[in-house]
């Protein structure tokens, strides 16, 4: 894994989140808080996943072992999230862009899970499941926004690519 490979995928995770809140931001209140039986609930609790493992992982890039997510209550609307969200994108961009050679991708963080487990593992790896988590949640959104009647956006990788070359 290279600098630039890690560059590409946060760039790309950043642009495929802001693609599906240009379209979440068209719900309801209650469109985005409906249970629709998903592994987090609905809408909001499959977006606050996401966002709170995107923070915990950047917290565990820099050393930190959090225990907990932020309380969704923390996070009511689909404003409130996406303004933390906004904040925690910026970070991880400028953690992403203070990594300056293939090597320090390569080295080995440790850190603990949610339940105290410990765990050594190259950055890069973490990285990457990051960014193949957040993937993973937005194809469950996109399936919920279709479920409460919006239509959604792509955000395969390789639209992605397509529009760097315009």
């Amino acid at each position: 894994m290279h600098l630039s490979d890690i560059h590409t995928m946060f760039e790309y995770n950043t642009w495929a989140n802001n693609r599906l809140f240009s379209v979440a931001s068209e719900l309801s209140q209650e469109q985005f808080t409906k249970d629709l039986g998903s592994s987090h609930g609905g809408i909001h609790g499959t977006l606050h996943h996401m966002m709170g493992a995107e923070e915990i992982w950047l917290r565990r890039w820099q050393g930190e072992s959090p225990t907990s997510f932020l309380s969704k209550e923390k996070f009511p609307t689909f404003d409130d999230l996406t303004d933390h969200w906004e904040m925690l994108d910026h970070e991880i961009m400028s953690f992403c862009h203070m990594l300056k050679s293939d090597d320090e991708v390569k080295k080995i963080i440790s850190y603990s899970d949610l339940r105290g487990n410990k765990f050594e593992q190259p950055l890069y790896q973490l990285m990457q499941h990051l960014v193949n988590h957040s993937s993973y949640h937005r194809g469950q959104v996109v399936t919920m926004l279709r479920q409460v009647g919006i239509k959604p956006v792509s955000t395969d990788m390789v639209m992605y690519f397509r529009e760097l070359k315009k």
